[in-house]
């Protein structure tokens, strides 16, 4: 019999909005519910942990918040983290609690509100990267960059605004997750890469305004637990060279030092597919699993990426 396994899943923000969609609470509702079926023979035979994008919401929350100047209070950015773990973890955990009961799975499902330590110092805080929000066209982006925005290009997509990404030192709420998962829990936690804390010798822990990238707050999740794999579920079934060109090339395996190498060529821009594959050369290199890896696939793949028929795996050597 198969081994129980430590898997930490992250999903990424096209399983709640697909492209074309309305992103109305009602299709967020569906796509969660097809997401989530596609995880329940994972999620019956070992410790999971599943951890979520946030930047199409938080987005979203900042507008609102633009919207709503001189009649509601404003709320800093690390609170829309906040309020956007709220809102898509009560999604989730419905909706895995009504998929578990209808396959007969007794699993409790739990969503953490969870803080993650960064550095204050982090340069990140002085070079905004991190991209949330709707997509917007070139001409759009141009004239929010007048107004003093700072945006990117995500290559076949379009542009959006972006904000500073520092970099997950440590996740504040561990022990609980841990403890959780000693009782047989689905935890979901470090939504939308958890909200930034700041911690500093015997001055209060407080927030601070920015969105830590979820993958990389999945890999350091994933190896405070000492997981065994980690799962990237992302809209691509696999990673790519020459991305979004005539040689467009997929990836079935990758080692961390080809990874690393094909980063150093820029094959992994930062605002899409590098820091997913930073996340994986993370977790890998700081693992104690002999055999950890990560899988990169598609929600529609990973059933096949798990028999080694599809996705990208990446492995130590």
């Amino acid at each position: 019999m198969k081994q129980r396994e430590t898997i930490v899943i992250a999903l990424g923000g096209n399983a709640l909005i697909k492209k074309g969609e309305p992103p109305t609470i009602t299709n967020q509702f569906k796509n969660t519910h097809k997401a989530l079926s596609s995880l329940i023979p994972l999620v019956k035979k070992n410790n999971i942990v599943l951890t979520h994008g946030n930047g199409f919401q938080v987005g979203n929350i900042l507008l609102r918040v633009e919207a709503a100047l001189g009649k509601a209070y404003t709320i800093p950015l690390e609170l829309c983290v906040a309020e956007s773990q709220g809102e898509i973890g009560y999604m989730m955990e419905q909706t895995l609690q009504n998929v578990l009961h209808k396959h007969k799975i007794k699993k409790p499902v739990v969503s953490i509100l969870t803080q993650v330590v960064v550095n204050k110092n982090d340069p990140a805080f002085k070079n905004p990267t991190k991209p949330i929000g709707p997509f917007y066209t070139k001409a759009q982006a141009t004239q929010l960059t007048k107004k003093g925005f700072t945006l990117v290009e995500q290559k076949g997509r379009g542009w959006r605004k972006v904000v500073p990404s520092p970099k997950p030192q440590s996740i504040d709420d561990v022990e609980i997750i841990s403890t959780l998962l000693k009782q047989n829990a689905v935890v979901i936690a470090a939504g939308g890469g958890g909200v930034p804390i700041v911690k500093a010798r015997n001055k209060p822990q407080h927030g601070v305004p920015a969105v830590i990238d979820k993958d990389l707050a999945s890999a350091c999740l994933a190896n405070a637990i000492n997981a065994d794999k980690l799962i990237i579920i992302m809209s691509e079934p696999n990673v790519y060279l020459n991305y979004a060109t005539k040689r467009k090339k997929g990836l079935k395996t990758l080692t961390i030092k080809e990874a690393q190498q094909y980063a150093k060529e820029g094959q992994f821009p930062p605002g899409s597919m590098g820091p997913k594959i930073q996340a994986a050369i993370n977790f890998l290199t700081k693992s104690k699993k002999k055999n950890a890896q990560v899988i990169l696939t598609s929600g529609s793949m990973l059933a096949k990426a798990l028999r080694g028929k599809g996705g990208t795996t990446i492995t130590r050597r």
